[in-house]
């Protein structure tokens, strides 16, 4: 079932990396066929190219929407080499065998980000490239399909390695791979005229194996781009647990608006703080629990300079994520080979839906997006300015920390936290305890709760501890008992009406 490549149909919208690919089809003798701009940039490089036309006897019509929509073109792909009926009928049309088709599909996506514009879209959506993917990959068996300039690297080493000489396996693959890239086409052509009822699918891009899963005993594969979202400037090869921790800081930095610094440990906030500066948000953080950042990643929204990388370079983490890095900093933080360094791009799109796979299938939700919705005293005291600043904080924080999930804060510092536990009194005595092994005063910090009290032990615990100010969503029957109990002891406490579970 080898097969030696002697004609390829070429027609792309994209020509980078194409010159060497063509170069080396030229070189084994391949015969070539294009269209419009292909054919023109094949030219360019005085390398023979016969036209699409020249078999056809048609020209590209409707301002280019017809250029390859024709049998002889089709025939070629789709004749069966081995079918005594269609070699006849090949012959008798004058149909050639069309050995390797390389196509591209025009950028519909990347056409959506740019403009609002219907016509502008609708033009976008490619019919010939593919029509041509689709019947090149149907018959693998005789035919070489590359769809999409991702897959050069693989075409150029079929050529190069291997002579243009090709397997039924390696044929198969490439159909494979053409197939999803149609998918994923298709998917996103569907999902433009149904905006309310998109389709979702986890397979979200190309696809990349990593070492191992959450344990080594675990296989992984991350679909996707991380490209859109950062660039790794130093560094080992991500793992799966980095890249669970990596999006758990930058959901939880891209929150804050003034300069700050968080550091992560299995996806949970350890430390936290905002501050005039990167060094001082840096410091902050670290006070708040450096015994759990140790081997953390590390998160900031403010560019490093050298001396907060001098800083930061004294304690063992696994990433740092930043805007920015100063050439000095630089210097400072590669001087540990395995130290990962990404540079997030803070334009990156946020996704608007998240999955989890369960029972066989797949939970999909709206990301939780949003502090609070409202804020009700109910007749306790009113928070002072800096308490609504810290509550405000608290409240983010608390938010990305697992349920049940507590945090205190005072000065826009996480200064103790409780998350993961089965009951809320629980989280909180853990969040105390943590303050009070790094010697934090509690008087006139707040507390956050990321669901509400189902009774006033929390409240009257916390206000023990020195707590005055208190943020929560409400909802529980016994509302009332907390708010009475804030009412008698002159604390503050807000109702917001979002609730905040992380499971």
């Amino acid at each position: 079932m080898t097969k030696k490549i002697q004609s390829a149909l070429i027609s792309v919208f994209y020509k980078e990396g194409l010159e060497t690919i063509v170069k080396q089809l030229h070189q084994l003798g391949v015969q070539l066929y294009s269209t419009g701009g292909t054919q023109k940039f094949i030219e360019q490089l005085e390398i023979p190219v016969t036209p699409v036309e020249k078999l056809t006897g048609y020209p590209s019509i409707l301002g280019g929407r017809v250029k390859t929509l024709h049998p002889v073109i089709f025939g070629g792909i789709l004749g069966r080499r081995d079918n005594e009926t269609d070699i006849k009928e090949m012959a008798e049309y004058n149909i050639p065998e069309l050995d390797l088709v390389i196509v591209d599909l025009y950028p519909f996506e990347e056409t959506l980000k740019t403009t609002n514009n219907e016509q502008a879209i609708i033009e976008k959506i490619d019919i010939g490239g593919v029509s041509l993917i689709r019947a090149a990959g149907k018959n693998f068996k005789d035919v070489l399909i590359t769809a999409s300039p991702a897959q050069y690297a693989d075409l150029e080493k079929v050529i190069t390695e291997q002579r243009g000489e090709t397997t039924i396996e390696t044929r198969k693959a490439f159909a494979a791979k053409a197939f999803e890239v149609c998918a994923q086409y298709d998917l996103a052509i569907s999902n433009y005229f149904n905006p309310s009822a998109p389709i979702e699918t986890l397979n979200q891009g190309p696809e990349k194996t990593l070492r191992y899963g959450e344990n080594p005993h675990q296989k992984a594969v991350f679909y996707g781009d991380l490209s859109k979202t950062f660039t790794q400037l130093h560094g080992k090869e991500i793992s799966y647990n980095n890249l669970v921790d990596i999006d758990a800081a930058i959901q939880l930095i891209a929150e804050f608006s003034d300069t700050s610094f968080a550091i992560i440990k299995h996806t949970n906030t350890c430390g936290v703080a905002s501050r005039d500066t990167v060094e001082a948000a840096w410091k902050a953080a670290l006070a708040g629990d450096p015994e759990s950042a140790f081997g953390g990643v590390l998160v900031c929204n403010g560019p490093i300079n050298k001396e907060t990388a001098q800083l930061i370079n004294d304690i063992f983490f696994e990433a740092l994520i930043a805007p920015s890095f100063d050439g000095e900093a630089l210097e400072i933080l590669t001087t540990k080979k395995n130290r990962i360094l990404l540079q997030y791009h803070a334009n990156a799109d946020r996704p608007s839906r998240m999955f989890k796979s369960i029972l066989g299938g797949t939970l999909a939700q709206d990301i939780d997006q949003g502090n609070y919705s409202s804020w009700e005293s109910h007749g306790t005291r009113a928070a002072s300015e800096t308490e609504k600043q810290d509550l405000a904080f608290a409240n983010i924080v608390c938010k990305h920390l697992k349920s049940n999930a507590i945090s205190l804060v005072k000065n826009r510092q996480l200064v103790g936290k409780g998350c993961g536990q089965t009951s809320r009194i629980d989280s909180l005595r853990q969040a105390i305890d943590k303050a009070r092994q790094f010697n934090f005063d509690l008087e006139g910090a707040v507390l956050a709760s990321d669901a509400f009290f189902p009774f006033d032990d929390c409240v009257k615990m916390a206000h023990q501890a020195g707590i005055t100010a208190f943020i929560q969503p409400g909802g529980s029957i016994r509302d009332k008992d907390s708010l009475e109990y804030c009412k008698q002891n002159e604390l503050a406490m807000a109702i917001t009406g979002l609730r905040h579970f992380k499971h």
